[in-house]
């Protein structure tokens, strides 16, 4: 091997258990990602399960758990980090999310914001900065990076942030880092495409990446985004995180599990 040869980490990905394997009750889902071959899995609203119980099923089968959501609030509410009024109300959900994920060993919590219509943005703005504010101080020492996330607009309409360069604006000005962007492939091809040049951009901001197929959500390999070319270049910077697989498989979740190995770049 000469002297200049550098030798890349194998990416690791994560299971997004909201979304993979439903053929399984909730905690066996754990079980079914590992098998797979699965590092780490990302569970969105654990909180309907004990810590006790998640961590028992994490170190029973040798998998960390690396990523959930604050609750999104009731009522058909989707986040709560942008919405005036409701500053209590995120208090709780944030508090509740960070115990979970500091216990569970978590390395990302994404701070849900949620709907926003046009003439509320400006006193949501001013909401959010200082909700995520709070937020990043209550998170100080624990290990968890706060992430923040745009969700596309055929999705979620009117949902607070809806791409990633608002995102980027945001934490310049908040200005805080342990809060970061999450770079979704699926919803940033959706909204603003380059993904090459914007992930090259916003490097600095990023704090985890979770992907899928364009446009139908699908197993990665089967839509119009070249997450091979993307994941090599990810390897390539040195990324240390996981990468969350969060689709809806078209089938079976273990019959759609061959990208695994057909995107996964070359250590």
């Amino acid at each position: 091997m000469s002297a200049s040869t550098t030798i890349l980490k194998p990416l690791r990905f994560s299971a997004n258990i909201s979304m993979l394997f439903g053929e399984y009750a909730p905690l066996d889902r754990i079980g079914a990602a590992a098998r797979t071959g699965f590092s780490a899995i990302e569970f969105l609203f654990p909180y309907d399960h004990g810590i006790a119980d998640i961590k028992a099923r994490l170190a029973d089968c040798n998998i960390a758990l690396n990523h959930l959501n604050t609750w999104p609030g009731d009522n058909g509410e989707f986040g709560l980090a942008a919405q005036p009024g409701r500053e209590a109300g995120f208090d709780r959900v944030f508090d509740q999310a960070l115990d979970y994920a500091a216990r569970l060993g978590a390395l990302t919590l994404h701070c849900m914001s949620g709907v926003v219509q046009t003439e509320d943005r400006a006193r949501a703005k001013e909401t959010f900065l200082r909700n995520m504010d709070s937020a990043s101080r209550k998170a100080e020492g624990t290990g968890v990076t706060l992430v923040i996330e745009p969700i596309n607009s055929y999705d979620r309409a009117n949902f607070f942030v809806q791409r990633s360069d608002e995102v980027v604006e945001l934490l310049k000005e908040l200005d805080k880092p342990n809060v970061k962007l999450l770079f979704d492939f699926y919803h940033i091809q959706i909204m603003e495409g380059d993904l090459t040049r914007r992930l090259e951009r916003h490097w600095d901001y990023i704090g985890h990446f979770q992907f899928a197929s364009v446009p139908l959500r699908q197993e990665p390999h089967l839509g119009e985004i070249s997450l091979k070319t993307l994941f090599s270049d990810i390897q390539r910077r040195g990324w240390n995180g996981y990468l969350g697989a969060e689709y809806r498989p078209a089938g079976r979740t273990e019959d759609g599990l061959s990208w695994m190995k057909t995107l996964a770049p070359a250590s």
